[in-house]
């Protein structure tokens, strides 16, 4: 019996893993087709992928994104961990209601803060045709929560004794929070930052209200695939941007594992010693 229930437990993981990823891999087949159209096979090829990078289009899209990303992930990150410090030296009480409303815009649905968003630029006055602009503030702003949800964690786990030793020994305020405090919480800002990097890829709905006239890669192959059904380049753009996510997982995952060692061979560093 306890045989069969490894094998029905394999099995079951075995069915959820090909359900998630037979698509994808359905993609990444069709891209590299001879066929413009994703549904037909047509012998093997890369035209896909030369197709791809020729489309002016796609590059400017692609600057687009990738530009808006880095930015916006990069001032997320900023007020993020800026918030995080301060929303931890909170009273429990107050940490708590702000830590509930910092929560909303993370399970709010994507199609409410991008009319949201919308809607606030207008009412501000900022038009269409600055759509870069609008792009970076509404990645910006919806990357906020996710940067101060992955460096909370680390600021519970850090001593506060050590901003008050810094202080003891001499530390201004703002360079024990540079010397001290930031480092011992990289590692949480650094998952923080890369985290809103690929939301902000991944995004669409919230770009799609908010870009006006500029548009992103998940913008462009809406509005082309809308037009035109699924064209084999944009399979390969697809996996092409599936391929980086899973690169910077790999790399979040692979940090996470190498420090989770250093600090075991530490604390046996420690007890030897003690």
């Amino acid at each position: 019996m306890k045989k069969l229930g490894n094998v029905l437990k394999s099995a079951y993981l075995g069915l959820v893993v090909l359900f998630m990823y037979l698509p994808i891999a359905i993609m990444i087949g069709m891209s590299f087709t001879d066929s413009r159209s994703a549904t037909q096979w047509r012998g093997f090829s890369f035209n896909a992928y030369v197709n791809l990078f020729k489309d002016r289009d796609v590059r400017d899209a692609l600057i687009v994104t990738l530009t808006v990303a880095v930015i916006s992930s990069i001032l997320a990150t900023i007020i993020g961990t800026a918030t995080a410090i301060g929303m931890h030296s909170m009273k429990k009480r107050s940490r708590t209601i702000v830590e509930s409303f910092t929560q909303l815009p993370m399970v709010n649905p994507d199609l409410v803060t991008g009319i949201s968003m919308m809607l606030l630029f207008a009412f501000i006055g900022l038009s269409s045709d600055l759509g870069y602009l609008r792009l970076i503030i509404a990645h910006t702003t919806f990357n906020i929560p996710y940067v101060i949800f992955s460096v909370l964690p680390k600021l519970r786990q850090s001593s506060d004794m050590l901003y008050e030793a810094a202080m003891d020994l001499g530390c201004s305020p703002l360079q024990a929070l540079i010397k001290v405090v930031i480092p011992d919480i990289m590692p949480g800002i650094v998952s923080g930052l890369i985290l809103a990097f690929t939301l902000s890829i991944d995004d669409f709905a919230v770009s799609l209200f908010t870009g006006g006239a500029t548009k992103n890669l998940s913008m462009l192959i809406f509005s082309k695939t809308a037009k035109g059904g699924v064209n084999t380049k944009f399979c390969a753009l697809s996996a092409l941007m599936f391929l980086v996510v899973a690169a910077l997982l790999l790399f979040i995952n692979l940090r996470s594992m190498k420090q989770e060692k250093e600090a075991a061979e530490q604390n046996k560093k420690v007890m030897r010693k003690s």
